[in-house]
């Protein structure tokens, strides 16, 4: 018989204690428009995939994609500016 034995580390990971911190809030906003077109784009990819591939399916993914990659060029063009939040 094997026995379960659960890793203290592991279960302690997600104290209420160990929240997160100011900074990093700030730096999931500043990022967050970033995640909600990322998340566009899968839904645009698993929309594709999920139904015969039609032209529209193909125009959404590209709109999306399209959308992605502009809004990651807007986070890069802050960070290389050095603007802050």
């Amino acid at each position: 018989m094997s026995h379960i034995v659960t890793v203290q580390e592991a279960v302690t990971a997600f104290a209420d204690w160990l929240e997160p911190t100011d900074a990093e809030l700030a730096a999931i906003e500043l990022e967050m428009p970033a995640i909600l077109a990322d998340v566009d784009l899968v839904d645009a990819e698993i929309a594709a995939l999920e139904t015969r591939p039609a032209e529209l399916d193909a125009h959404r993914t590209r709109r999306a994609r399209r959308r992605a990659l502009a809004t990651r060029v807007v986070l890069a063009n802050r960070a290389g500016c050095g603007e802050a939040a």
